[in-house]
This record gives C-alpha cells, sequence and structure tokens, in this order.
C-alpha cells in the first residue's frame, strides 16, 4: 500500500497505512542505532543512543498492541521517508574524520529522526481520536512523549554537555 494510491480509500486504510509505516520506521531505527552508537564519542550521546534503543524496543510492543486492539496482524509497510533519514545520516557520517564534528553530525541525524516520529506520532493519535480509536491513543501517546523526551536529551547533549561546542572548535 503506496502513501495515497487507490489502495487507501478511507480515513481507517490511512490510519493502518501509517501504522504500518511507523512500525517499519521503528524497525529501521533499531537497526540504524548500533551504528550510531558504535561511532559515537562523546558518553552522554552514547548513553542516550543506548536508552533510545531500549525505548525503540518498547515502542515495536506498543504498536504490535495497537495492531492486536485493531484486530490486525502487525507488520510494516515500506517508508521512503525514514530510509532517506537514516541513509543520509550513514553517507555523512561515513564522511566525517574528526570525532567531535562527527559526535555533532550524529545528534542532528539523531534529531532528524525524532522529529519525523513526533511528526508521524501526532498525526496517527489525531487519527485514532477521531475515529473513535481510544484504546490505541494512550500507546501511540506514549511512543510520542518519549520521542519528544528524546529529543530534548539529544539538544542537552548538543547544547549543554559540549557536543556543539568541542565540534566548532575542531580543526
Amino acid at each position: 500500500m503506496g502513501m495515497f494510491t487507490k489502495d487507501i480509500k478511507s480515513m481507517e486504510d490511512l490510519l493502518m497505512h501509517g501504522l504500518q509505516d511507523m512500525y517499519y520506521a521503528e524497525q529501521q531505527i533499531i537497526k540504524s542505532l548500533p551504528k550510531m552508537i558504535e561511532k559515537a564519542t562523546n558518553r552522554d550521546l552514547v548513553a542516550g543512543l543506548k536508552g533510545h534503543l531500549e525505548e525503540t524496543n518498547k515502542q515495536v510492543e506498543r504498536l504490535q498492541n495497537v495492531f492486536e486492539k485493531l484486530g490486525k496482524e502487525s507488520g510494516g509497510t515500506h517508508c521512503p521517508a525514514i530510509d532517506g533519514i537514516i541513509k543520509e545520516a550513514d553517507e555523512i557520517a561515513g564522511e566525517i574524520e574528526d570525532k567531535a564534528v562527527l559526535d555533532a553530525a550524529l545528534v542532528a541525524a539523531a534529531q532528524a529522526v525524532e522529529h519525523y516520529e513526533i511528526c508521524r506520532y501526532g498525526t496517527l493519535i489525531a487519527w485514532a481520536e477521531e475515529l473513535g480509536h481510544d484504546d490505541i491513543v494512550r500507546f501511540l501517546t506514549t511512543n510520542l512523549n518519549e520521542e519528544k523526551a528524546a529529543n530534548t536529551k539529544l539538544n542537552t547533549v548538543a547544547l549543554r554537555k559540549g557536543v556543539n561546542r568541542k565540534a566548532s572548535s575542531a580543526a
């Protein structure tokens, strides 16, 4: 089912597509976070990414609960947006030799992912509420709140924990 194709005939179809999109996205994030953790050198960044990997696994479980509540099989649909964000992050990270600058790039890449997730979860919550699926809203809201908190932590790492400052004084 592609976004805005003939497969989407109703708001229910649109909600289901969005849920499948996020299920796929979360799976891709689980695959990419260990690579980011391996490349990161700032200890606060490493700790934050590790913590978010654990959260992301729980978010997938919550999405599985959402599918179950809706009486649907859990599964993802290809999400070119998250693939593009991850691909760009991989390409940029592969080009940066200075570790301080790499850490700043990793923070930016992680925030791009968080912003995408915040946008999508917010939309899914609005659609679920409109369709009367109050039983899934709390799962989606918990995921949204975790994504917002992860973004705030990344801001803290970049600004208060010195990642940006250290990167700005690199070579």
